[in-house]
């Protein structure tokens, strides 16, 4: 059992950055690929960013890609998402995900472990 709590979400200006970070219970969290998600007002969860087990294998929606950065501290057991240069279509609530296959996967149905969220409010 892996249970997920991010945290980091809040507001900020277009062009702004935020750090969300996902701290994972459980002694299996090096093992697991990471991802996280976003769910927009009015629109369904899509795919943000993925990370193998290792960290050395990451995959982007086309959306964030060059803005956006995942990475995680197996040491820590926490997943980040740096954003940079936010914009208002990134107003989201951000979820944190975690699947028991060690490679990178792109699915939310992969995934069987999810956080609560933070909400991400990006303005003009």
């Amino acid at each position: 059992q892996v249970q997920l709590v991010e945290s980091g979400g809040g507001l900020v200006q277009a062009g702004g950055s935020l750090r969300l970070s996902c701290a994972a219970s459980g002694r299996t969290f090096s093992s697991y690929g990471m991802g996280w998600f976003r769910r927009a007002p009015g629109k369904e969860r899509e795919f943000v960013a993925a990370a193998s087990a290792t960290g050395r294998t990451t995959s982007y929606a086309d959306s964030v890609k060059g803005r956006f950065t995942i990475s995680r501290d197996n040491a820590k057991n926490t997943v980040y998402l740096q954003m940079n240069s936010l914009k208002l279509e990134d107003t989201a609530v951000y979820y944190c995900a975690a699947r028991t296959r060690a490679t990178v996967g792109t699915d939310g149905r992969e995934f069987g472990y999810w956080g609560q969220g933070t909400q991400v409010t990006v303005s003009s």
